[in-house]
């Protein structure tokens, strides 16, 4: 059953708080999304296998420990995933990026792949798919399920919001992904949008509002 960590760090909850506010522009949003996500990454890359390493101090030799395998990769949904990447690549700065695109069918209501660009070798890759709101989840499965249908078996998912109905769609459809959310919300509006969320992130991260 899939692991849904909800952040309880008090940087991560200041900055989320001043993230929230209408009068933050998007400058500050910007920013604030990159260190969030840098904090996530240190919380989601708590348990990545460890193998010990023999290397030479300046005074003798030693035993250290480092990533094994070391092949990781993030994967943001866009176009507010890319949001995420700089705070992620500041944890993880060996870690490849892939990219994938989607959009909402206006009468299906169902995402739509436009765009896809992985690494080559990323079915060997442990892969953070990287969203700031997790709403109704339809873009998340349908995200990772592309991943998968490219071989890709090692899967975690952050995101900065979520709201319930999310979290229990993704962990539906995909009960073998990690969840690592920033900050649990109350609901869906009518509209779905996160109540009381932070409105449109993609829109406040490039400020097309």
């Amino acid at each position: 059953m899939a692991k849904v960590v909800v952040m309880d760090h008090p940087l991560i909850q200041h900055k989320i708080g001043i993230m929230r506010r209408t009068e933050t522009g998007s400058k500050d949003f910007r920013t604030l999304v990159s260190e969030v996500a840098m904090l996530e990454c240190y919380e989601a890359t708590r348990d990545l296998e460890l193998t010990d390493v023999e290397i030479e101090t300046p005074i003798c030799k030693t035993t250290v420990k480092e990533l094994k395998g070391k092949k990781l990769a993030v994967v943001p949904i866009l176009r507010a995933g890319l949001g995420m990447v700089e705070g992620m690549q500041a944890m993880i700065p060996a870690a490849k990026v892939g990219h994938i695109g989607l959009y909402r069918d206006e009468e299906t209501a169902k995402p739509v792949e436009y765009f896809c660009k992985l690494p080559a070798d990323c079915a060997n890759r442990e892969v953070f798919v990287v969203d700031p709101m997790l709403a109704t989840g339809g873009s998340a499965v349908a995200a990772i399920q592309m991943l998968k249908n490219r071989g890709v078996k090692n899967i975690r998912f952050v995101c900065i919001i979520a709201a319930p109905e999310g979290v229990q769609t993704l962990t539906a459809a995909h009960p073998d992904v990690d969840l690592y959310i920033g900050a649990l919300d109350e609901r869906l509006n009518e509209h779905k949008y996160i109540v009381p969320g932070l409105g449109d992130a993609g829109d406040r991260i490039f400020g097309t509002k």
